[in-house]
């Protein structure tokens, strides 16, 4: 008995209510109702919001283009206004570089016509030394002659010597020698 009345429980019992026929309108016509609201909150909540997010986003995007484009303009002028510098200051080195070398050169130059004339006074000063000394010796070669001559004389003829003709042998031979 007890697996009779099992067995018409189980018959009776409808089993899952959503795949029972007899609930099937019911359950359509709540379905399209649920669809209708949530299309209602959707397209006068939800869509407006989103679509509001959408264009802000576009303007914003708009916008940070065009203040790209116009920094990327001022970036170019900048690079334009800092090769201009770069070049006046390359051009302005040149030129302080340019008068450094003609004050150098100048300095130099006066520095070397100082030096020229310190060496040709020096060198005059030397040649007029070395006239002296040239003029000196040869007074004392003369006087060495004489002085040998007068002592040769004397030895392969003593008594013959004579100091004026020993004089003007010694000056004849010097003038020759000199020439």
């Amino acid at each position: 008995m007890a697996t009779e009345t099992l067995d018409s429980a189980e018959a009776a019992a409808p089993g899952m209510p959503q795949l029972d026929f007899s609930t099937f309108p019911n359950q359509i016509f709540w379905l399209v109702v649920t669809l209708v609201i949530i299309y209602l909150i959707l397209s006068r909540v939800a869509l407006p919001r989103i679509a509001a997010v959408l264009a802000e986003r576009q303007g914003t995007i708009t916008n940070d283009i065009a203040a790209a484009e116009e920094l990327k303009l001022k970036a170019i002028e900048a690079e334009k206004a800092y090769d201009k510098a770069l070049a006046d200051a390359r051009a302005e080195a040149g030129r302080i570089a340019g008068e450094t070398r003609a004050e150098i050169k100048a300095g130099l130059d006066e520095a070397i016509a100082k030096a020229d004339a310190e060496i040709s006074a020096r060198t005059a000063e030397s040649e007029v030394a070395i006239n002296a000394i040239k003029a000196s010796a040869m007074e004392n070669v003369a006087e060495v002659a004489r002085d040998t001559a007068l002592a040769i004389v004397a030895a392969v003829a003593p008594g013959t010597a004579d100091d004026k003709a020993v004089n003007a042998a010694v000056d004849a031979k010097l003038k020759g020698a000199g020439q």
